[in-house]
């Protein structure tokens, strides 16, 4: 017998919101709610638990525990300036600005379209324009800069730090950056051609190699479970307690939307898990239909991963899908 929440993500792949999905909602001793349906793509092989799941922007919180690692470490301050590890970079930008989407550089410019490689993709950022108000701009060019600056105080490439940081020692053994197997397909490219699958979704990405701050990972169901229960019971080891939890603390007062560091907060009205979840719940969503939230007061976590990008990114429906989840999970 399908449990609601199995009946809600059905029929979010009967109305083609996606080909797969997969969840799980617990707390740290244990799973409420788990399960997986669908295919690897529209008429593929049925999804399964060694599924890997392109986490799209979801890959941004594990970056800022990478940061938050290093700065438990004292090999940077969220309040350092990035010239300090990049002296090329404005000075007036901080580590913290770039955790909560203040620093001032855009969001949601497709430098790909006009920058084929990498370099010039990084001097884009490098040189284009920025804000100066302050307001919460969510920018994933902030994040690409935050990468670089975690290599450059960790003295390691990215994919070597979140192995070393955050997989190895919560025991994620199916989570890194792409290229990967056993991949849930995303969009069918025109860009590229094909229907991507095992690749990073993220053009952006594509250009800078695939390891980068914004975008980028994958990892199964099961990895994202162990994750979240991790977090769940306070971080160890991955986190001191302290910077955990300042790391989950609203960053951004009387500014919309909230922000932690690396971390949405709940806004009411706006979140995009609807808002039966407590106020000071935190989490993150990802473009390809991916999310982790969490209940600090109820020790909960909600993962939900899906392919609504599958064939295309213009299929409607991913918005109400998260919200009945999310409405029904807290139920549990």
């Amino acid at each position: 017998m399908r449990t609601e929440l199995a009946e809600i993500l059905a029929r979010g792949r009967e109305n083609r919101v996606y080909s797969a999905a997969a969840w799980s909602v617990g707390t740290a001793d244990g799973v409420l709610d788990r399960g997986l349906l669908g295919t690897l793509w529209r008429d593929g092989p049925a999804v399964a638990e060694n599924s890997r799941w392109d986490l799209a922007s979801v890959t941004k919180p594990v970056i800022g525990m990478v940061v938050g690692a290093l700065a438990d470490r004292g090999s940077l301050s969220f309040d350092d300036p990035v010239s300090r590890h990049l002296p090329s970079y404005p000075a007036e930008i901080t580590v913290r600005q770039l955790l909560t989407h203040t620093s001032g550089l855009p969001g949601g410019t497709p430098l790909w379209r006009t920058h084929s490689t990498r370099s010039d993709l990084l001097e884009a950022i490098r040189v284009g324009p920025r804000r100066t108000d302050g307001q919460v701009e969510y920018s994933s060019q902030g994040f690409i800069l935050l990468g670089l600056v975690a290599e450059a105080a960790g003295r390691a490439p990215l994919d070597q730090l979140v192995a070393d940081l955050v997989s190895k020692p919560a025991g994620l053994a199916a989570t890194g950056f792409g290229p990967v197997p056993d991949a849930v397909a995303t969009e069918d490219c025109p860009w590229r051609g094909h229907v991507v699958r095992g690749e990073v979704h993220d053009e952006n990405a594509v250009v800078l190699g695939g390891i980068c701050g914004h975008a980028g990972l994958f990892s199964t169901l099961s990895d994202m479970e162990r994750w979240a229960q991790l977090l769940a019971a306070g971080a160890a080891p991955l986190l001191k307690p302290g910077t955990h939890a300042e790391m989950i603390a609203c960053q951004t007062p009387g500014l919309n939307p909230r922000r932690g560091l690396a971390w949405q907060c709940l806004d009411v009205p706006g979140s995009p898990v609807g808002t039966e979840l407590a106020r000071d719940s935190y989490g993150h969503t990802g473009f390809t239909g991916t999310s982790v939230w969490f209940e600090p007061g109820r020790g909960r976590y909600y993962v939900l991963l899906t392919n609504r990008v599958h064939p295309t990114r213009t299929t409607p429906g991913i918005e109400i899908v998260r919200r009945e989840f999310h409405s029904a999970a807290v139920r549990l």
